[in-house]
């Protein structure tokens, strides 16, 4: 099995799907899983994609055997393999310039004709071939294309039959000396021994001309799987305009590699039951492609957030520090913080606040009342909880709290509900308009465990600030 990426951009799920699904074949069945990197297209691919590939494949979890195959490193292979098929009869010179193709393409369209390579250089006698190429005009090489009935097996969408009177006489090297996608991707794939090819539907139209490539050089066709794309919330084609698409955008954004492995390893495949989560392990161990549908799968952004939230309730602090601290350092350079946090405070949000996030950056917007003092107050909280005297209270309450021997959730607890019972309150008319003088929202973790992990003198000094605000 082989993943192999051009490398032109950023490496967005869709790929990394595909990179999984043949990570997946390759280790269920005990065979190896290749990195080869499509780089041909030397004005497009630069060493900055190249390491992105690199970075997300190693986030995920993704390890290739061998060494990186680089396409660009084989050109030579590739032009030894438009040889044979020269010498062979299989593919043939052809002349014609970018102008005249056009042209004929417009005549075609004009006349409503169709367009296919009418093979006029295939017509021209060897001795004009030779004379043209001598005397150094430009040519292409096309692979001569049986009239005949390519069919072969699609391990996802069964048998797929295609007439060769449907396919031009396609170009296999271009005029510049270098081979084209199509005839490259073959003579790398034989040389490297794949035997199975999962990759996007969108190659379905590719795989008939590379099975003639293959018939023509006489080397062993793999077995091939079109995994269907997968679709936006609006059933189009996932792409940037459905927001994060890249994997290294979802690792920037605080998700984890561990989600992205479930939630990817189910998009558009199935063990046989609707479980929702999945360790890598179990999906080498379940994994086929029979359980792949043939139907596009639809991705569902809320529910990646979703499945997020639910391994980061189950993460210690310690799994997760590194990447607390590099979104402490952002919130920071963003203007969320003033200063950075100490870990402590990190560490006492994280233990807070793990449960109530979807991603690890949320510490930072969900809980930022943890490590700044609130700038305003919910105003919906305001009309509800802030009622006349409301102010008095607090301070009374803030007074309690400095006489505290030991500022813990239970003395805190102890204290708030006394003083609801001196008063003659619920409980809740106090601890309603204590979260929100503090934390600025109406909603969170155990108020009194929020009040002990953020300390006595800051919790004095927000009803402090907060009694001034109500107080105008």
């Amino acid at each position: 099995m082989r993943f192999a990426p051009s490398p032109t951009g950023d490496l967005h799920v869709g790929g990394i799907r595909t990179a999984l699904f043949n990570y997946l074949f390759a280790r269920h069945h005990g065979g190896k899983f290749l990195l080869r990197i499509e780089d041909t297209d030397k004005r497009r691919s630069t060493s900055e994609a190249i390491q992105v590939i690199l970075n997300g494949m190693k986030w995920i979890g993704l390890k290739h055997d061998e060494e990186i195959v680089y396409q660009a490193s084989r050109i030579e292979k590739h032009k030894k393999a438009v040889t044979r098929l020269l010498e062979s009869g299989d593919a043939y010179p052809a002349f014609e310039t970018p102008e005249e193709l056009a042209a004929k393409r417009e005549e075609a369209q004009r006349t409503k004709t169709g367009y296919l390579y009418d093979r006029a250089s295939l017509k021209l006698a060897p001795k004009e071939i030779r004379a043209r190429i001598d005397k150094g005009d430009p040519y292409v090489v096309r692979l001569k294309v049986p009239s005949g009935d390519i069919v072969f097996d699609d391990g996802i969408h069964s048998e797929i039959k295609v007439s060769g009177k449907e396919i031009e006489d396609f170009i296999i090297l271009r005029s510049d000396g270098t081979p084209t996608y199509m005839l490259a991707v073959v003579v790398d794939d034989a040389d490297m021994g794949i035997t199975h090819v999962i990759r996007g539907d969108d190659h379905i139209s590719n795989t008939p001309k590379q099975i003639l490539l293959y018939r023509a050089l006489v080397l062993a066709e793999p077995e091939f799987s079109h995994v269907p794309l997968i679709l936006g919330s609006d059933r189009r084609k996932l792409s940037k305009r459905h927001g994060v698409t890249s994997i290294m955008g979802y690792r920037d954004a605080g998700f984890l590699p561990e989600t992205l492995v479930n939630y990817l390893g189910l998009l558009g495949w199935s063990p046989g039951d609707d479980r929702n989560e999945i360790t890598m392990q179990e999906l080498i161990e379940l994994f086929s492609i029979s359980g792949i549908q043939s139907s596009s799968a639809v991705f569902d952004d809320a529910k990646l957030s979703w499945l997020n939230g639910l391994y980061i309730s189950k993460l210690n602090y310690d799994e997760v520090a590194s990447d607390l601290n590099e979104f402490a350092d952002q919130a920071v350079a963003d203007g969320k913080l003033e200063s950075k946090p100490s870990e402590d405070q990190i560490r006492t949000a994280w233990h807070l606040l793990n449960n109530r996030i979807h991603v690890t950056s949320d510490l930072f917007d969900v809980g930022l009342y943890m490590f700044s003092d609130p700038n305003e107050y919910n105003p919906k909280g305001m009309r509800k909880n802030f009622k006349p005297g409301i102010d008095e209270k607090l301070e009374v309450l803030a007074v309690d709290f400095g006489n505290l021997n030991s500022f813990d959730a239970e003395s805190i607890e102890e204290v708030v509900r006394e003083r609801a019972g001196l008063w003659e309150l619920s409980a809740g008319k106090l601890i309603h308009p204590l979260r929100l003088a503090v934390s600025g929202v109406t909603g969170g973790p155990s108020l009194f465990d929020m009040l002990a992990g953020l300390g006595c003198k800051t919790v004095i000094r927000r009803i402090g600030k907060c009694v001034e605000f109500v107080r105008g």
